[in-house]
């Protein structure tokens, strides 16, 4: 959206919905009960990350190169080494950025939970509720979904290449573009996502954009 903005093709984005970073874990297998037990905060319970770094665990995730979901599971666990004052809990977990032992495309990553060929892998909040696969919610501190958090997420980077790469927080916008053909429907649409589709979203897994404010030009 800000590249939208920066273009002069809109004035304004506003924030329709948001979604946030999960562990998503197979229900069935080796690892499944701890991570129930994590999930239900049981006494004595094992925390999340001390899971994934079990030897054996299998773990998946995209290609931080060419996917922003691979990335921003890097960005979350380098914002957990400090948040659990863990220092290399991500190298532990992932290995190097480019692990193609974990590293899967997008579309196969919820197939290999349900299958069991994975325990656990990144996702998105909205992925893994259309097919009941459980998952662990994380702080607001490392999950990327909350806009007030934008400078506590700010602290970490990766390099991948020649490029430096920064989180964002994981909002969505729309915006009406300037100079189009029918500019009063396009404002009622916009309008119309932020309020009246509030329940589809919903319904969908996609979370409220609370707190998080219209970009502008």
């Amino acid at each position: 959206m800000n590249t939208v903005l920066k273009a002069g093709k809109a004035t304004v984005g506003t924030p329709i919905a948001r979604t946030e970073m999960v562990i998503a874990f197979a229900s069935k297998g080796q690892f499944a009960q701890q991570f129930a037990d994590a999930v239900a905060g049981k006494p004595g319970a094992m925390p999340w990350w001390q899971i994934l770094e079990q030897p054996g665990l299998r773990f998946g995730r995209t290609d931080p190169v060419a996917d922003p979901q691979g990335r921003n599971i890097i960005f979350t666990l380098q914002l957990a080494e400090t948040y659990y004052k863990q220092p290399g809990l991500a190298q532990k977990i992932l290995g190097a950025n480019i692990n193609t032992a974990q590293i899967f495309s997008e579309p196969t990553v919820q197939a290999r939970l349900q299958s069991g060929e994975l325990d656990a892998a990144s996702a998105y909040r909205v992925q893994p509720g259309p097919f009941n696969i459980p998952y662990v919610s994380l702080p607001d501190e490392i999950n990327l979904g909350d806009q007030a958090m934008s400078d506590r997420y700010a602290q970490t980077s990766l390099q991948l290449g020649d490029k430096t790469y920064k989180p964002e927080p994981l909002v969505y916008y729309a915006a009406a573009i300037t100079g189009s053909a029918h500019p009063d429907q396009a404002a009622a649409f916009v309008d119309w996502l932020a309020k009246g589709a509030q329940s589809i979203f919903r319904q969908n897994f996609y979370d409220a954009p609370t707190g998080a404010s219209a970009l502008r030009a």
